[in-house]
């Protein structure tokens, strides 16, 4: 899994760790997709015949990456989205307990990997995690611009998918849209989404949809709980949200840079600007490390939904009886912050374009510090609590490794997902320039009121291939 014990990677220069990094988390939805179905499992190795449909938006983004680095060739990239986007078009959908994929257009949270199928009667019909699978769907519409039948198939597959997403039904209480469904009891189990947090990009492309559009006011809706958490935290003024992926998923796919909604405008931010704040914030936080949990520091840092060792009490690297989670929502803010001592690689290197330098910093401190049990075939392993190190705690993920505490044994695809994509955004803008000119995300963004900046500019005049990225040497 990893280099193994007492094997530290070879250092490398900031822009070759970058490049590696790249390469090996793109690798992950290369090789475990299923070779049929295009489907990523959620997580791997420990369940490689469950997917997430989230991961496998991720995992669309992803080979749009692969593709433009050199990774494997365009042509490749193509029959690889093409294939995943003629199942999910032609899986069938419908009410039923069983035997599909989704209904009304949405899909199921986790999938069986080999034939789509809802995975066990716990799973719900999932609206953020078909958004994150959509915003996969029109990159690739975007970017598979050729007149090769394959691309041509792509477009015509992409809007099919996204065009039948009744976004509509899933807004059952006012212009909110309803986390998730299941057959029998409805919505009822489920709250709605209101902001701040990965929320915006459901109802930008819920508002977008030329078909099943979302309400006029949805974006008033969402938008109308951020007086809860606009604040001052760690010294930094913004929208908070505590684990880092609110302030990242979006913006996987969205470039908020120079772009305001009413509330930004009022203010005199931007998103990105916003997620720039809350990025250095969480460092702040570790720097202070309140908890008193080992190893955090200026170069270790990064909180955000990620596997725990798990939901036990033990004692920590002093000897302190703790309380540790397992998979959790963890993250530092005015409101809604848990830490247990768990980091997630994940969230620092997702925010690489927010803090380019700091990001950097602590990716060099992870791969080198760390990287004996951290960093493996598919990049970094998804979390690790140097202080828990009780090795006879029943652990719910990975393993107590001597000497150095937690570690995941798991690779997660919605981890994995934001890693290659913001890399690739940073150093090129490759998915934000190819979003930039999709007419879905452009009409979502200005339905949400939106203006300023490169949405002044002529859907055209932002086309992803004017100018080709150099290859890497």
């Amino acid at each position: 899994m990893a280099f193994g014990e007492g094997s530290t990677p070879a250092r490398l220069g900031d822009a070759a760790l970058l490049d590696d990094i790249e390469a090996r988390t793109f690798r992950f939805f290369w090789e475990t997709a299923h070779p049929v179905t295009g489907l990523v499992p959620d997580r791997w190795p420990a369940a490689p015949t469950m997917a997430s449909v989230a991961a496998v938006g991720f995992g669309l983004t992803a080979y749009l990456v692969g593709a433009e680095r050199g990774l494997v060739t365009r042509a490749e990239a193509a029959e690889r989205v093409h294939r995943t986007l003629s199942f999910l078009a032609n899986a069938p959908q419908g009410e039923a307990q069983r035997g599909v994929i989704g209904h009304r257009g949405f899909f199921y949270h986790f999938l069986d990997m080999a034939t789509g199928e809802r995975f066990n009667e716990r799973v719900e019909l999932s609206t953020i995690d078909t958004a994150l699978l959509m915003g996969g769907v029109l990159a690739a519409q975007s970017y598979f611009s050729g007149t090769d039948p394959t691309e041509t198939r792509i477009r015509t597959l992409a809007d099919a998918l996204y065009s039948r997403v009744d976004w509509r039904w899933a807004q059952v209480r006012d212009g909110h849209i309803v986390m998730g469904w299941v057959p029998g009891a409805g919505f009822a189990p489920f709250i709605d989404y209101h902001g701040y947090d990965e929320a915006m990009l459901l109802y930008l492309l819920a508002l977008g949809s030329p078909t099943h559009p979302a309400r006029d006011d949805s974006w008033a809706t969402f938008c109308g709980s951020y007086p809860r958490t606009w604040g001052s935290f760690m010294g930094q003024m913004h929208l908070g949200g505590a684990p880092l992926f609110w302030h990242q998923y979006s913006h996987v796919w969205v470039d908020f840079r120079g772009i305001q909604d009413g509330f930004m405008h009022e203010r005199g931010l931007d998103y990105f600007e916003n997620s720039r704040r809350a990025t250095l914030a969480q460092r702040a936080y570790a720097i202070s490390n309140p908890g008193g949990w080992k190893d955090y520091g200026e170069n270790v840092w990064g909180l955000t939904a990620c596997d725990g060792p798990g939901s036990v009490r033990a004692a920590d690297h002093t000897g302190r009886p703790r309380d540790f989670s397992d998979y959790k929502a963890r993250g530092a803010g005015m409101v809604d912050a848990f830490d247990d001592g768990t980091l997630a690689p994940t969230a620092a290197a997702a925010s690489l374009p927010f803090a380019p330098a700091e990001v950097t910093a602590a990716l060099q401190a992870m791969h080198q510090r760390f990287g004996a049990h951290l960093y493996g075939r598919y990049g970094f392993l998804d979390a690790f609590n140097t202080s828990f190190v009780d090795a006879s705690a029943k652990l719910s993920n990975g393993r107590v490794a001597p000497g150095f505490g937690w570690v995941d044994t798991d690779y997660l695809g919605i981890d994995q997902g934001p890693i290659v994509a913001m890399i690739a955004n940073h150093r090129h803008d490759l998915i934000w320039r190819t979003m930039r000119g999709n007419a879905h995300l452009r009409r979502g963004l200005a339905r949400a009121g939106f203006s300023g900046g490169w949405l002044n500019a002529s859907a055209r005049s932002v086309s992803p291939h004017d100018r080709p990225i150099a290859q890497p040497a």
